[in-house]
């Protein structure tokens, strides 16, 4: 089957794979060939790709998944290939999220520093599988 990865700027990931599994808005799934059609939103996570045992990780923040006659397609506003990802700057960019949601003094949006957290946690767990 076929996987293309796709953000706003580029294709980040178009290659024929024997699996793939992410994070839908519903939970984790996974596909193999022959799967049924779908079409799925995506959650902020992590997708996983095996080819010949070979297994490459990537972001998916947010998105949509179709998946249909063994050609699946993931349109996200950000991806990036975990190998790619500066561990550094993920880790901070974790550290300043958690810490605007501990303080209770500060007038921020919790949602977004959530939300932030959540693709920082991402990040770091796409480069830790790689």
């Amino acid at each position: 089957m076929h996987l293309k990865i796709i953000t706003h700027e580029r294709v980040v990931f178009d290659e024929d794979v024997d699996e793939i599994y992410t994070k839908t808005s519903d939970g984790e799934i996974g596909i193999l060939k022959n799967h049924v059609p779908l079409m799925a939103a995506l959650d902020i996570g992590v997708t996983k790709v095996i080819k010949n045992n070979d297994i490459k990780f990537f972001t998916t923040m947010g998105g949509v998944l179709q998946f249909k006659n063994d050609e699946a397609l993931i349109l996200t506003t950000t991806a990036e290939c975990g190998d790619e990802i500066d561990v550094t700057r993920a880790q901070e960019a974790l550290k300043r999220a958690k810490a605007r949601l501990a303080d209770n003094n500060a007038e921020i949006d919790a949602k977004r520093a959530e939300a932030a957290i959540a693709r920082a946690m991402a990040r770091l767990k796409a480069t830790l599988n790689n």
